[in-house]
Formats: structure tokens, sequence, C-alpha cells
């Protein structure tokens, strides 16, 4: 596999001198790959994040420089653009091949776009989550959320991106992420007529049927807007179809062509693509063996049994936590032999804690854990052992144990760890899977496939892999680990990068 990621990292390498060198590379999203923070002495400190903005700057900065704009968001980043005098701040990172632009809002304005608008409407939306006799409820403070949030967000997002751009004198090359941002092509297209631009989305992309549950202006706007791009991103083939189906539907005048993936609209042309996100395989083998995931490694050893169970999910509604416990639960009942013998891992990590939907689901999760412990337990014997922080190198070496990786999300575009377990597992462990992932259409054939509502089946194939005989399960982990390793973070951002300098081939550079 060393070969494929060499020959894939001069592909890169070629890719960002020969077709891109003509264009300055701006990336725009709601959170950077890094963070200022104040220390107890008063002094700014930087951390670099995690997750797919890390894997990008580590496959693209050392071949091509880039600006990453980004909000201040917390106490730390907004300190560090006032001291620069200028709400937008411009810091040179990793060397003099990354720089962070930050963009500042009100406090009032950026919690209705991303605490009315973006997570509790379009987050839900886009995981086919609603409760539809229910909710969304639409109701005046999610127009204003819209008009006085979402909308001068992203204006201000395109704005800075404008300003990069005339700094550097040149046309970028721009590529903007995730449901945060769908309204900045637009904006960045009429200041720069000849910009080439991606957006991706890192999340699922449901029907037109979901869809129609927003408002007309909205949906059209969100759907106009990303026509503006000249490549629009999404994680695997059906979410591609989604989206044109969408175009097809709610934008009059768009002319759609499925077998060549286009959508023109208003006399643009923009191109739908799968591009499923990947994991840096290489740089996670190093990790994982680094001294704090040994020491990590050693603490959750005597937890393990003779068969154990992993999960790793961010706590929130679409990850399926809770039915995960309850197959878990009937496998108990269906097959008490496993008792004392079987221990189930989660490593569940909390976020958008101040969202009403994720406290209650939060709750939930923790309530029927100890329901299960008191129900199946023994004074020898805890069935669910429970880590509920934000603890990586501790979530990534309890995957070194799974004999089972469960991922059941019911809507999830590339749940990463499902990519993650397999590189590092040392058990020869089987992953099960949710039919409707985005990560199943790579990964299917090597998983036990359930659908996520489906208890019976869950733990049916939860009691498949546990009983699987060893010569199966470790020709579907080394299957799994091939296809992961052939198509890494390098392979994901070089199919981007490529496509979008044979687009720049085309269009013209122009001085800003």
């Amino acid at each position: 596999m060393e070969d494929k990621r060499r020959q894939n990292s001069i592909r890169l390498e070629k890719v960002c001198k020969d077709g891109l060198s003509q264009r300055c590379l701006i990336i725009a999203a709601n959170r950077g790959p890094f963070e200022y923070y104040i220390t107890e002495d008063g002094r700014l400190q930087v951390r670099r994040s995690g997750g797919w903005m890390m894997a990008i700057l580590n496959a693209v900065a050392q071949h091509k420089e880039l600006t990453w704009v980004t909000c201040s968001m917390g106490e730390g980043d907004r300190k560090a653009a006032e001291r620069a005098g200028d709400t937008h701040f411009k810091a040179p990172m990793m060397g003099r091949n990354v720089y962070l632009r930050f963009v500042s809002f009100p406090r009032n304005m950026y919690h209705k776009y991303y605490s009315v608008f973006c997570n509790p409407l379009l987050w839900f939306l886009q995981h086919s989550l609603w409760n539809v006799s229910y909710t969304p409820n639409i109701d005046k403070a999610v127009y204003d959320a819209w008009e006085s949030g979402y909308l001068p967000v992203n204006q201000a997002f395109a704005q800075a991106v404008v300003a990069e751009a005339k700094e550097n004198y040149t046309e970028p090359l721009v590529m903007l992420h995730d449901y945060h941002l769908y309204l900045a092509p637009q904006y960045i297209r009429q200041a720069l007529p000849n910009v080439v631009i991606q957006h991706f989305t890192h999340i699922p992309w449901p029907s037109p049927d979901c869809w129609e549950l927003l408002p007309k202006t909205m949906r059209r706007s969100i759907l106009a807007s990303l026509c503006d791009a000249d490549i629009v991103g999404l994680q695997n083939k059906r979410y591609v179809q989604n989206f044109l189906h969408c175009c097809d539907c709610f934008l009059d005048g768009a002319e759609v062509d499925y077998r060549s993936q286009t959508a023109l609209y208003q006399g643009h042309l923009a191109h739908v693509k799968a591009y499923p996100v990947a994991v840096d395989a290489a740089n996670l083998q190093k990790l994982n063996a680094s001294i704090r995931v040994q020491e990590c490694d050693k603490k959750l050893s005597p937890l393990c049994n003779q068969h154990t169970i992993v999960r790793v999910d961010r706590v929130e509604p679409s990850k399926n936590i809770v039915r995960g416990f309850r197959a878990f639960d009937l496998l108990l009942e269906r097959y008490p032999e496993m008792k004392g013998k079987v221990n189930f891992l989660a490593f569940l990590m909390p976020v958008r804690t101040h969202v009403k939907q994720f406290q209650r689901y939060t709750e939930e999760v923790m309530a029927l854990v100890e329901a299960i412990n008191s129900r199946h337990g023994t004074v020898e014997w805890q069935p669910i052992h429970l880590f509920n922080d934000n603890n990586y190198h501790q979530a990534l070496a309890g995957l070194h144990h799974y004999d089972v990786l469960l991922v059941n999300a019911i809507s999830d575009a590339m749940p990463l760890v499902a990519k993650e377990g397999p590189i590092v597992n040392q058990r020869g462990g089987v992953l099960v899977l949710s039919e409707g992932l985005g990560v199943c259409e790579q990964l299917g054939q090597c998983a036990l496939a359930v659908a996520p509502t489906d208890l019976e089946g869950t733990a049916q194939a939860i009691y498949t892999a546990l009983t699987m005989s060893d010569e199966e399960r470790s020709q579907r982990a080394s299957q799994l680990r091939r296809i992961i390793e052939e198509e890494d973070v390098i392979h994901w951002v070089y199919c981007q990068l490529e496509d979008l300098a044979s687009l720049c081939q085309q269009a013209p550079v122009a001085a800003a």
C-alpha cells in the first residue's frame, strides 16, 4: 500500500504545482484547522483541530500555499483578531504555506445563524430526523434567523474570500465546506465572475421530499447559490442523484443532465460529483503507535472480554446510539450464554450541548445504559462501559480491541470511524454497518449490513460477527483495510483538485 500512497502523493504534488500554479487557494468553513486560546497567564497560544480539516492541510500545505477563512469561535480567536486591529485577521500558520483569516460576528447574529438555522433546522432536515407531525415549526424566529443570521454570515464569508483574492491579485480557487455556507457561492460569483468554486457538503443530501419541508424561498436560494459553484461535491452517488433531482424539482428553468451529472441554471453549469471523505491511513498508524494511545490501551485492556463490541460516536440523534444499545440488550436476552463473556465499550463525545434536542438525546442514552447494566450486570460483570468525553486517543485505543465495530447510524454521510477502525484494529474485527450510510457504497460488501431501525437484525448481525470463523473475519478485515488505504485522504484531495484544475484550464485568469 505504500506504493499506492506514494503514487497518490506524486499526483497530488503535480496537480498543485502544475494545474493550479496560477491560482491562489482559499478554503472557507465555519470552523478552522487551528484555534487560539488564552493561557492562565494571559498569553495567546494556538492549537490544531482534528478531522477532515487537518487531513486537507496535511495533504495540500506541503505543495501549495493556502488561506483558510473561518469564524473566530472563542475568546482566544476574538482576542487575536482584536490585536490585529481588524475583524478579518490573517496570521501565518505551519510555516509559510498556511494562513488563517478570521471573520468575526456579533454574538446574536452568529447565534441565529448557527444555533437557530444551521443546526436545529438544516442539520435535522438533511439527516431526515424531523418528526414532521410536530417539527419543524418554521415561525417568525426562523425567518429572522435566515434574514439576520444565515444571510449576513454567508455574505461576510464571501466578502472575506473576495478580499483575500484581491490581496493576491488573482482569481482564486475557492473550496467552501458544508451546510453553513450554502449561500456563499452566489455572493462570491457576483464579485468574481471568473472564480472557480467548489462547495463540498459533508452531511447527507436528502431527496426532494425532505427539502419540501423548507420554505420555497429558502430552498430555492440554497439550490440557486450552489448551482453558481463549478463543482458541487457530495459524499456518494445517491446524494449526487438527490441533488440533481432537487434542482429538477425546485429550480424553474434548470437543465439537469443525470447522465453527465450537471445542472445548468441561469447560464452557469455546475458539475455534481461524489468524493467520499477518507482517512489519513499513514498518519493514523503513526498516531496509533504514540505513547498517549499506548497508555490509553493499557487502561482499556482490563475492560475487554472474550468478546468486545465497540462504538465511537458523537452523541447526536443521527448516530442511532439508543437503538444500538437496545440491540445489545436484545442480544443478551436472545443469547444468555453471552452474559459475562461480552463487553460493550462505548466512546461517546458530547456535541452541541446547548441544543435542546441533543440534550434530551444524551439523557436518553445515559438512562438506557444504566438500565441495561442494572438488568443484566452482576457484581463481577458490567455489560456496558461508557466513556462520555472528547478523548480521541482513548477512542483510538478502544478500536484496537473490537471484535465487532457497531456503526448503525440512521443517516450519516461518511462516519470516519468505519474507516479508522479497520486500520488500527488488532483482532480481525467485523464491521456492522447501517445500509443507508454513505460509507456503505464503499465498504458494505466487506461488512455486515443492517437496516438502522432493525433491532432484531442488528442483534443477529452482532451475534453472527461474534461467532464468525477466524478465517472469514480475517478476510473481511483485510479487504476493508485494502479499500481504505487505497482510497485514503491524499486520493480524496487529489480527485477534487484534479477536477478543479481541469476547470481552471477552461476559465480565464484575470487580475482581481
